[in-house]
């Protein structure tokens, strides 16, 4: 019995033929499942951004209460997963600042923005479930508005983001990595609130 031999083009040809097959079935299952999205209209961009705004303000007051009373102020951590730095990097910068290879997409900067939102709004109502802190309460109705009002989905953020964080009972050590996220999460918010000055500007539209 002779075995089959291929020319090696023509294995090449079906390999080419499968994979273009196989990433066609897969665009066309991510647009049948994806949710609608939607571009923030005018007013309800410079609304964002004053909500972001008035976010950054509100946590940039956290280092100077009591949640962050006695921790030096080097320690700040990110635990959010959201690619945020890097999807709203505008298309083009100046100096140092990272260099993206695409061109800049408002929907993606806006999934990932949200992505944080949802994290910390999961990780302060955590939080809340073990400690009285009601300075952390303005906050957390902040960042809910914000989930509500800007999300690219046609029908709100509806990502319940799950913080698998495991606190350790003690008042002094929960406080201190509690304060470290929300010092990183001001960075995280200086870097969104730029963000949506460049979305409001339409530089990235033309």
């Amino acid at each position: 019995m002779f075995a089959l031999v291929l020319p090696f083009n023509v294995i090449i040809f079906n390999v080419f033929i499968y994979v273009c097959v196989l990433l066609l079935l897969t665009s066309s299952w991510r647009a049948a499942s994806g949710l609608p999205l939607r571009t923030l209209s005018p007013e309800r961009c410079e609304e964002c951004s004053s909500l972001f705004r008035s976010l950054l303000l509100n946590i940039s007051g956290l280092p100077k209460n009591t949640l962050c009373y006695g921790i030096p102020p080097s320690k700040a951590v990110v635990k959010s997963t959201a690619d945020t730095v890097l999807a709203c990097a505008p298309t083009q910068h100046s100096g140092c600042m990272m260099q993206r290879n695409s061109s800049f997409s408002e929907s993606e900067c806006m999934r990932n923005i949200m992505k944080d939102l949802a994290h910390y709004d999961a990780v302060i109502q955590s939080y809340l479930r073990i400690a009285h802190v009601p300075l952390l309460n303005p906050t957390l109705g902040i960042i809910q508005d914000l989930r509500k009002k800007c999300s690219p989905m046609a029908d709100g953020d509806n990502d319940a983001s799950e913080v698998f964080f495991s606190w350790k009972n003690d008042s002094f050590m929960d406080r201190q990595e509690m304060c470290k996220m929300m010092r990183g999460f001001y960075a995280r918010l200086i870097t969104i609130n730029r963000a949506m000055g460049y979305i409001s500007s339409g530089d990235h539209r033309m």
